[in-house]
């Protein structure tokens, strides 16, 4: 087996909150003992090694939709990104995961095509119609931990309180992309100035934190744990803050963008920044940022929605919401650090430790992460060519940006 040698690197280990410069060893993506059967010596001055990243949120697009993205592009970029456990929404097209017995095709296709863990979300009611609940048991049996009705809206509220009662009595996490449809409906943006200026249809913040609101209810009374995921409102943290305080059994997360970007991007109808939930004011950002430092929030996750570069060629409005986000997740987390908000130890944790924690799968990610290798200091232009997911569909295009995985030493 080879064993690689990297000399004067700086550890950031998260499990055992250390960070130190050593030599380390690395035989089939653990850390040993020094050893004299060195096959490679990489000289880690300057560089960053950390454990593989947990992504509790991306869609890879197969199946259904590989114009956009497949299973094998979207693995290679995310593994070579240094993501190896990844959680997908159960909104494929066609929707398979109401079906404990085809989930466990798609984890086996994501490993053989891509080289990734696939954590798949199971459908929370009947290919995600919002009347009846899926067969939850069958999608335990098949390997979901979780489900969830992605961003499609339930015919109305009983039945949301049954399949909580339902999930609970399972163990199973429900995930919320919390929405109220009958406050968001055909908006794209986010309420201000800007999208008055343009004539474009709003998303005002209301319709998610109604929706938070609503759950939290719910979730108080039947106890089921529920994740609550791309936080995109300042006033959501401030819910999500109150019900922790209650004892509730809720976590959440933010996507990474929504830290970085806001609504002033959409202006000149830049589709490349229509995402939902949409770009949010910087006000909304700041109360984030301070959610996610004071550990509100507990997670950080891609959100990446690879799509094809005619999804993005119509009129804002009629086109396809959605960043490309794995090959932006370093160089924006390494932003987030020479910004201050964060150490380099406390980011690695909102990518590694905290995201795993959060799906309780802690064991199992500390004997499957290998380490990753990363120059914080690298600047690249992020183009077409040096983008790895199959899709290209980021306001960051063409833009030099710092930060980038040099190595992965998985032991997979």
């Amino acid at each position: 087996m080879a064993i690689v040698k990297i000399e004067n690197v700086r550890v950031l280990d998260p499990i055992n909150q250390s960070d130190t410069i050593q030599t380390v060893y690395l035989e089939n993506g653990k850390i040993v003992a020094q050893s004299a059967d060195v096959t490679e010596t990489v000289n880690g001055q300057g560089k960053w090694l950390m454990p593989s990243m947990v992504d509790l949120c991306a869609r890879l697009r197969e199946p259904g939709q590989q114009q956009h993205g497949t299973l094998k592009s979207e693995g290679k970029a995310a593994r070579e990104n240094g993501i190896l456990h990844v959680f997908t929404p159960p909104d494929s097209k066609p929707i398979v995961q109401d079906n404990g017995a085809l989930i466990h095709g798609l984890v086996e296709k994501a490993m053989l095509d891509g080289g990734i863990y696939l954590e798949v979300i199971g459908a929370q009611t009947q290919g995600l119609k919002g009347h009846q609940p899926a067969n939850m048991a069958g999608l335990k049996k098949g390997g979901c931990t979780a489900v969830s009705n992605a961003n499609a809206p339930f015919a109305d509220d009983d039945v949301v309180l049954r399949t909580l009662e339902y999930a609970a009595g399972l163990g199973l996490t429900v995930v919320f992309y919390a929405e109220e449809h009958q406050i968001a409906k055909d908006g794209c943006v986010h309420e201000g100035f800007i999208a008055s200026r343009q004539g474009l249809p709003m998303i005002p913040a209301l319709a998610e934190t109604v929706a938070i609101a609503k759950y939290l209810l719910m979730v108080e009374v039947t106890k089921v744990h529920a994740h609550f995921g791309l936080l995109s409102c300042g006033a959501s943290v401030e819910l999500i803050r109150i019900a922790k305080e209650k004892g509730l059994p809720v976590t959440c997360d933010v996507a990474m963008h929504q830290l970085h970007l806001t609504e002033e991007l959409i202006d000149g109808f830049n589709s490349l920044a229509h995402v939902r939930p949409p770009l949010r004011s910087a006000a909304d950002q700041k109360l984030l940022r301070e959610g996610v430092k004071s550990g509100v929030i507990d997670a950080i996750c891609t959100h990446h929605e690879p799509l094809s570069s005619s999804a993005k060629m119509a009129p804002f409005a009629e086109t396809q919401p959605g960043f490309t986000a794995f090959d932006t997740y370093i160089p924006f987390g390494i932003q987030l650090v020479n910004e201050g908000l964060f150490t380099p130890l406390e980011w690695v944790e909102k990518v590694t430790l905290a995201p795993a924690k959060v799906a309780q799968m802690l064991e199992r990610w500390g004997n499957e992460s290998g380490w990753v290798l990363i120059d914080p200091e690298l600047e690249w232009t992020l183009n077409k060519d040096s983008m790895l997911s199959q899709g290209k569909n980021t306001p960051l295009i063409n833009q030099q940006v710092t930060g980038k995985v040099i190595a992965t030493y998985y032991p997979v």
